[in-house]
């Protein structure tokens, strides 16, 4: 089933030095149009508006990702452990490099106004009529199906899937890692090496040896301080919150059959919620960028205004709240109706805990693999009921209620509104960077 390369294939990395390749599956993966698309779509979405670095790509992160389970692996392999079932290496390999290949422009935006998921589409792509399925199946016929299902998490051994969706991942190692480095903060740094070091496969499960448990404290610090320095910066919320108004104002317009200027094929599908498998490989970030600067010409002023503030970063102000009621809510939207704002389309009130991402919860029913120490009497314990620090991160629920709105029409009919509100609101024409 695995066949090797004649030549070793190097990429050289920023964050992991190099990535090897030695499996001619790997490198027919690599090369396919479904795992090149990901060079168009970035990994962190919108946040480039906040730090300018963060332009790297979710093929720069899916190599590496590749790239520590095979790190991981080959430490299970040198170390001869018999707990590990070396028969599923080129499986681990091929899931750890394809885990994103389902993700669309803007991924997490997207996802929220047309419903789809992009581990879904994951899913298709492997088992549908394309050239990654092709590669599997000349690897192994039932590859295809292994790999969609450890993706899917009901693959039925735990080690295979732990190995990339766990609380400690390739997946989230390396992106942890590669955040920190192309976003240029130092809060995602953690000692990999190290970690790589005492994971252990134990019984069908993927542990870690308690004299490490400090690097995985580590790891996990490193991991709460990324979420609420970098994924819940509040000006990428802001972005974010700007490009799903533009999507939720382009279906509202599409259901009203409002003649669009500019309107291509793929997007069509995705508005309908009828997309192929074509149309959606054509949707990348430079598609969607392209068709938001010609949204900004539509005569549809509120679709027009939200295109030319995402193309020109003239995002919503922000105000943080530590508690915001149903009647607050209400006087809000009722305000900013009555001057003449619509608050479908230019207020937001959000919760950052409402996210996708997390910090690490013991016991939470979503994160059925939580991480285990192995004790010297082969015993294994949840680590948060041995370390005070992951115990006391993990009760944590940071985080305020934020509201977003567009900070010129705002001052500008600041005196129509009712001091509660301008007292809520801040209105002084000030910014926030």
């Amino acid at each position: 089933m695995t066949r090797l390369l004649r030549e070793e294939k190097v990429f050289k990395d920023p964050v992991h030095k190099y990535i090897y390749v030695q499996d001619e599956t790997i490198w027919n993966l690599i090369n396919t149009k479904e795992f090149q698309r990901l060079r168009r779509i970035r990994q962190l979405g919108t946040s480039f508006m906040t730090f300018h670095g963060a332009e790297h790509s979710r093929f720069s992160h899916s190599l590496g990702v590749y790239e520590v389970a095979r790190r991981i692996i080959s430490q299970f392999e040198r170390n001869g452990y018999a707990d590990w079932p070396s028969e599923e290496r080129l499986l681990c390999l091929c899931a750890a490099l394809l885990h994103d290949i389902g993700h669309g422009p803007f991924s997490h935006s997207v996802e929220r106004v047309f419903g789809t998921h992009h581990e879904e589409w994951t899913c298709r792509l492997v088992l549908g009529d394309t050239e990654v399925n092709r590669v599997l199946r000349e690897a192994d016929p039932d590859l295809p199906r292994k790999v969609s299902d450890v993706i899917c998490k009901s693959y039925d051994k735990e080690i295979v899937v732990s190995l990339i969706s766990s609380q400690l991942d390739a997946d989230r190692m390396d992106y942890l890692l590669r955040d920190a480095y192309f976003t240029g903060v130092h809060y995602g740094t953690f000692d990999l090496e190290r970690i790589l070091r005492v994971i252990r496969p134990h019984q069908g499960h993927m542990v870690v040896k308690e004299s490490g448990m400090h690097a995985i404290e580590d790891y996990l610090m490193s991991r709460y301080q990324m979420y609420w320095q970098v994924y819940f910066h509040p000006v990428t919320r802001s972005s974010e919150i700007v490009l799903r108004k533009i999507f939720e104002r382009a279906k509202r317009l599409y259901g009203d059959r409002y003649p669009f200027q500019f309107l291509m094929g793929p997007l069509v599908g995705l508005l309908e919620n009828d997309i192929g498998i074509d149309d959606y490989l054509a949707l990348d970030e430079s598609y969607v960028q392209m068709t938001i600067m010609q949204w900004s010409k539509e005569r549809d002023p509120i679709l027009s205004d939200l295109c030319e503030r995402f193309l020109h970063r003239r995002l919503f102000k922000y105000v943080a709240l530590d508690v915001i009621d149903e009647a607050w809510e209400r006087e809000l939207k009722e305000s900013f109706a009555a001057v003449g704002i619509d608050p479908d389309y230019y207020l937001e009130i959000d919760f950052l805990t409402d996210l996708p991402y997390d910090v690490y919860r013991p016991g939470d029913e979503e994160e059925s693999l939580p991480i285990w120490l192995l004790n010297e009497r082969d015993e294994l314990v949840e680590i948060s009921r041995r370390s005070d620090i992951i115990r006391s991160i993990s009760g944590i629920h940071m985080g305020k209620h934020h509201v977003y709105f567009p900070a010129e029409p705002i001052e500008e009919k600041a005196g129509l509104l009712s001091p509660g509100v301008r007292r809520m609101l801040g209105v002084t024409g000030e910014s926030n960077e």
